[in-house]
């Protein structure tokens, strides 16, 4: 028999690790019925420390965080373990390789692994995982770890979404000079230099070192991000790397920027959510014949510009500036999917 919303709400508060895995399921298939159990769970959320862990592809990553467990489990810290793939954009399937990786720590009751698919999401995050930070932040993980995909350009969106970003690296990539062209420097709170056991690590180290310091701008207050050597096989370095994030944590609380993490990462994931609830409707829209059709058609005929065709569409969504936007056609969409939640109960 099927479990309700109301079960696997109370379920995983209960620590039912299936009840957690079946919610993440719904989620990850857009299951209506999701709905309720995540509106009940969000009171209980709020607790974990959400800890985002980025870098380019082979800097090791998947092993990096697996230590990373290990060294919690063994401080009696339980953790969730989010593993970010790159999904088709055609199938939105995902290679999911990372759960293979992490297979010494499946058989550990205080350790959650899902990995997902990046959906498309731009920076590798979707709305589907910010649930699933959620549900875990809920079942009561104290660290709940997300690593992103890593494929080309290294990931930025993770730092809206985490309260302490690692970004990881490694020596004889040139990744130092990568990180001063994507923007690292400005959203790690934590750099690794991951393999340093290779040649080159202490220069890696030193060129990290040295951006940091002569970065623009830098407060005297600010958080100053620390460069950390690890060997990810070995756990060389791991222990430091989790001194390292409980000091930012240590600092986030004590300077008031917990609070504003917290808030940052609402407002993302909200307008997460909006995006993908206004980009729905306007598809709905464009698919009428007497919207899409004609509208397509004046484009076509050049007869009205794409800036302005997003204008009127904007319009018929939402109503002219004047009007009451209670009975525009995106807040009907959203009601529906509401109620439709319910409905299915």
């Amino acid at each position: 028999m099927k479990d309700s919303p109301n079960d696997l709400y109370r379920k995983l508060l209960e620590g039912d690790r299936r009840a957690a895995a079946r919610l993440i399921t719904m989620v990850e298939n857009a299951d209506p019925q999701a709905r309720q159990a995540l509106e009940m769970l969000h009171r209980h959320s709020g607790g974990g420390h959400i800890v985002g862990m980025t870098g380019s592809p082979g800097s090791g990553k998947s092993t990096l965080t697996c230590r990373l467990a290990r060294h919690y489990r063994d401080e009696d810290r339980t953790v969730g373990i989010i593993c970010v793939d790159p999904s088709s954009p055609f199938t939105g399937g995902a290679l999911l390789g990372d759960r293979v990786r992490m297979q010494e720590l499946s058989g550990d009751p205080g350790v959650f692994i899902r990995s997902m698919g990046s959906r498309g999401a731009l920076g590798g995050l979707s709305v589907a995982t910010n649930d699933v930070i959620n549900i875990l932040d809920a079942f009561g993980k104290d660290v709940i770890i997300v690593e992103t995909v890593g494929a080309g350009q290294v990931e930025i969106e993770v730092v809206k979404y985490a309260h302490t970003c690692i970004v990881v690296t490694m020596p004889g990539g040139g990744d130092e000079i990568q990180a001063i062209k994507a923007g690292i420097l400005e959203i790690g709170d934590i750099f690794v230099v991951n393999k340093s056991d290779r040649d080159g690590a202490p220069r890696a180290v030193a060129d990290l070192e040295m951006m940091l310091e002569t970065k623009p701008g830098i407060d005297e207050e600010a958080w100053k991000p620390p460069v950390i050597s690890t060997v990810a096989l070995s756990g060389e370095g791991v222990g430091e790397l989790a001194d390292a994030i409980a000091a930012h944590r240590a600092f986030l609380v004590q300077s008031g920027l917990m609070e504003e993490k917290t808030v940052q990462r609402m407002k993302a994931e909200l307008l997460e959510i909006l995006k993908v609830r206004v980009s729905r409707a306007a598809e709905n829209a464009l698919d009428e014949d007497e919207v899409g059709a004609g509208l397509i058609g004046r484009m076509s005929a050049r007869e009205i510009d794409p800036h302005s065709a997003a204008d009127e569409i904007v319009e018929y969504l939402f109503g002219a500036p004047d009007s009451n936007p209670g009975g525009h056609q995106a807040a009907q969409v959203w009601k529906a999917d509401n109620s439709q939640g319910r409905d299915n109960e």
